[in-house]
């Protein structure tokens, strides 16, 4: 584990009321190491699991030089190069029953796709352009050598990693290690994440609503979020605004969690007490982002867990959470490679208004026109709270921390929700 203060000290500066952007992901990011467990899964199981360590294929695939097409295998050097070439055909091969036999001058076989590749040929002419009659197969002119083969170890080479540790096994990753007959992988252990919502106000769907009172959503888009990174996932319910009673829920939390995420109760009001409990029950890097939405964030640790304080207004919650969050866990998780959400560059359909000194981010709708030209354009009002607006969004608007009021038609920093909401 990583002490916090090593992070710190990495920094040129560094002001934990109003850290930018880019100071937060790096504290957090040199604060992150992979779970160490490893577990062994049947491989049905592995998918969008962590792959622990390089798997190094134990034989060439294909085991053998084959054929891409059906049609006839023939010597090259058979064959003219002006006009037809009549062969002989000596036999036939299909996959997974080869011709046994040795092809002499003159000679041919018919192959269907994935036959071996027979002994003395070099070449496969597709069926489509040969003629047989009863002098035999014609060849037409314009053949290459070695056309239509798949050759031995072209996919995989033996002793050589296939697919790299620190890799989320996919499809074709499950796929590419069944062609090795592996029936189990080595994983990383599940990360393990604990989550609950702090504040007097919010009430559990199911139970009625006081005057005053609303439905906690965070937990709900927290759940669907976690669920999505491959997380094991436990929901604490809500935490009233009582120090006694979040002190007893975060230290709870930590007891069997690697990573503790909170929303609400990080901002300065009288009944946020988080920052005051995370002192005692272990340590914090920042609680405040020079950022909107999204302003009030701590991270640090509670006990040997990785905490995380959410802003409580649910639009800040997701924001924070694909920022920040996201990225640390599926480090821990052991993930090596890919975690940073990719960014394009696209023409603002409309005027933003902004200050430099922050980062914002703006909930958008990128589209394309009827000639082919993409553009952004924001989805309407943007307050924190408005999460309707996230649900119409396909994107974020990006506004790095020095730059002011973007014109019509100017490009910005989009990052797009496929797969993310």
């Amino acid at each position: 584990m990583k002490p916090l203060t090593l992070a710190i000290r990495a920094l040129d500066a560094y002001d934990p009321d109003a850290l930018p952007v880019a100071d937060a992901l790096r504290i957090i990011r040199g604060c992150v190491t992979p779970v160490p467990m490893i577990e062994r899964v049947a491989l049905r199981s592995a998918l969008g699991r962590v792959l622990a360590e390089d798997i190094v294929s134990p034989f060439d695939v294909p085991a053998h030089d084959n054929t891409a097409m059906d049609g006839w295998a023939v010597r090259h050097a058979d064959l003219a190069a002006e006009g037809e070439t009549v062969l002989r055909q000596v036999g036939e091969a299909f996959a997974g029953h080869p011709y046994t036999g040795s092809v002499g001058a003159g000679e041919c076989v018919r192959v269907m796709t994935g036959a071996v590749l027979p002994t003395g040929t070099d070449c496969v002419v597709v069926q489509e352009v040969v003629r047989v009659d009863a002098r035999g197969v014609r060849v037409p002119p314009g053949q290459r050598a070695g056309q239509h083969l798949r050759y031995r170890g072209e996919d995989l080479a033996r002793g050589k990693p296939c697919v790299h540790g620190g890799c989320v096994l996919g499809p074709a990753h499950i796929g590419l290690l069944a062609s090795l007959g592996l029936p189990e992988v080595p994983v990383r252990r599940r990360l393990r994440v604990a989550f609950f919502s702090t504040g007097d106000e919010l009430v559990s769907i199911g139970e009625p609503l006081a005057p005053g009172a609303i439905y906690d959503s965070n937990r709900y888009t927290l759940h669907g979020m976690l669920t999505r990174l491959g997380c094991e996932v436990h929901d604490l319910g809500v935490v009233r605004d009582d120090p006694a009673a979040l002190e007893a829920a975060l230290a709870a939390a930590a007891a069997d969690a690697d990573v503790v995420i909170t929303t609400g109760g990080v901002s300065v009001g009288e009944a946020d007490f988080t920052r005051a409990i995370l002192a005692r029950l272990g340590e914090a890097a920042f609680w405040k982002i020079a950022m909107r939405p999204g302003r009030p964030l701590a991270f640090g640790r509670v006990g040997h867990a990785l905490f995380f304080g959410l802003p409580g207004n649910p639009v800040a919650v997701m924001i924070t959470f694909y920022q920040f969050v996201r990225e640390a866990l599926l480090a821990a998780a052991g993930v090596s490679q890919g975690s940073e959400l990719p960014m394009l560059q696209v023409p603002a359909r409309d005027a933003i208004r902004k200050k430099p000194g922050r980062t914002e981010y703006q909930r958008a709708i990128v589209e394309q026109d009827a000639q082919g030209q993409w553009s952004v354009q924001l989805t309407g009002q943007q307050g924190s709270g408005v999460l309707s607006s996230m649900a119409r969004a396909n994107c974020l608007i990006v506004l790095e921390h020095g730059r002011g009021s973007v014109a019509a038609g100017e490009p910005v920093t989009v990052v797009l929700f496929d797969g993310l909401v």
